[in-house]
This record gives C-alpha cells, structure tokens and sequence, in this order.
C-alpha cells in the first residue's frame, strides 16, 4: 500500500500543477480586467504550485521510505495545499490526502521496530 500512496500522491500533484496553473491564468486574466480580488486568486495560484510540488516530492520519497514521516508530512502538504491552493487545486490535493494515508498506513514493521 505504501507504493501505491506514492503513486497516488504523484499523480495528484502532477494534477495540482495544471490546475494551479489554471487558476494563475484565471487570475492573470481578472487582473488585466482590473477585478477586484485578482491579486488574491493569483495567490492561490502560487500557493497551489507550490504545494503541488511538494506533494510530488513528497510522493516520490514516500514510496520507497523505511518510516512514516514521509506520508504524515503529505498528508500536511495536501492540507495546505487545499486550503492555499484554491478550489482546482483542492480537488486533486484531496486525492493526494488518501495518497498520504496510504502511505502512512502501509509502512511494514522491521524486526527493530517491533521491539
């Protein structure tokens, strides 16, 4: 399950990225139309990029990791991401959430962590 995580994950922020994208241009757009909370949807544009590369790292790393950090600080990343990121971005940051749960949950317990 911990593959599979990652591979969700990955595929959620690969996702995020086009649709944070897709809120920079919205926001490009009100602003050359000099719309009133512009400056704010291009902000959550930023955000959602920013996040979604986190979660794309995050991804990666989580699917050959030996612990849980990995997983927990993705599921914070998709947290921020949904919040920062704006509605586009939201939508997929809560499929990279299950990519982190997957992750988490789906760590196998070594000989040394047992004990």
């Amino acid at each position: 399950m911990q593959k599979a995580g990652g591979i969700v994950a990955l595929v959620a922020g690969i996702f995020a990225v086009i649709a944070a994208i897709v809120t920079l241009m919205i926001g490009g757009v009100a602003a050359g139309f000099e719309a009133e909370n512009a400056n704010t949807v291009v902000g959550l544009g930023w955000g959602g990029i920013l996040f979604s590369f986190v979660t794309i790292v995050l991804g990666a790393v989580a699917m050959g990791a030996k612990s849980r950090v990995p997983g927990i600080l993705l599921i914070f990343a998709a947290v921020a991401g949904a919040i920062l990121g704006g509605t586009f971005v939201a939508v997929f940051m809560a499929l990279a959430l299950i990519g982190g749960i997957l992750a988490t949950i789906g760590v196998k317990k070594t000989a040394v962590q047992a004990a």
